[in-house]
């Protein structure tokens, strides 16, 4: 199966995060900033960015005397017997950062065998979880989540699914056409959230954004319920931005 994934912000985001992380590792001293600065290339204002997200989600430490070294949270990360374990809890705690940032239910989802599988989500009685009257593994056809999934596989890929899950009605907002989702697959921008608009559930809305981590298939996505439909977009945006730290857990 092959992917047709493009890189998007949070994708170089965290390729310059990862560029950081490796040079503060490499100096179990301690570096200062502006040495990063030196040995990285960045400016002053995207290092200062990097250098945020990295200590927010405890990749890096400042010393008393301003030199960032190794965070706990990276050493968790780094250690064999209990990394999934930890990089769960890890996503964990990212997934219900953006759930309050962004003020919606969010779900990680992964395309594995085959099959649309929501992974972990991030749900408080604020911002409930769409209620799963449909297993997500066969509505791929009608949900956020698994329209971005299907998005990042060659065509093939997408055929495939199809032809094991059919489109079955779920609203009258469904897209029941195989041509005409694939070819609004095909012409969506990558770096563009893909949004289900009542399509898998009357009363609820989602928006989902590509995780693209090597050759791993999937995306993060939101949920609110229809009354704050106005708000969609700019969650979606939020999330997006948001994406960095999760694709940055996953690369580590």
């Amino acid at each position: 199966m092959a992917l047709t994934h493009e890189p998007t912000a949070p994708y170089h985001s965290t390729q310059d995060a990862l560029r950081v992380l490796e040079t503060v590792a490499g100096r179990p001293a301690g570096v200062t900033d502006t040495e990063l600065a030196r040995r990285t290339g960045f400016g002053t204002h995207r290092l200062t960015s990097l250098l945020r997200m990295l200590s927010r989600e405890g990749y890096v430490e400042q010393t008393a005397d301003g030199a960032y070294v190794t965070g706990t949270a990276l050493s968790r990360l780094g250690s064999a017997h209990d990394r999934e374990q930890a990089l769960r809890e890890k996503l964990q705690h990212t997934l219900d950062d953006l759930r309050e940032s962004v003020g919606a239910a969010i779900y990680m989802s992964r395309y594995v065998d085959g099959e649309v599988l929501v992974t972990q989500c991030a749900e408080s009685p604020a911002t409930p979880a769409v209620h799963e009257w449909v297993d997500f593994r066969s509505s791929a056809h009608a949900s956020a989540v698994g329209k971005s999934l299907l998005g990042q596989l060659d065509v093939n890929g997408r055929r495939d699914h199809l032809a094991r899950h059919k489109m079955a009605r779920l609203t009258s907002r469904t897209i029941t056409s195989e041509k005409l989702l694939l070819s609004r697959l095909d012409a969506h921008p990558p770096t563009v959230p893909v949004l289900d608009l009542q399509e898998y559930a009357v009363g609820t809305v989602c928006a989902a954004v590509p995780i693209t981590a090597g050759s791993a298939v999937g995306c993060l996505a939101l949920s609110l319920p229809v009354e704050h439909a106005h708000r969609l977009r700019q969650a979606a945006d939020r999330l997006n931005k948001g994406a960095a730290p999760v694709l940055l857990s996953l690369a580590i």
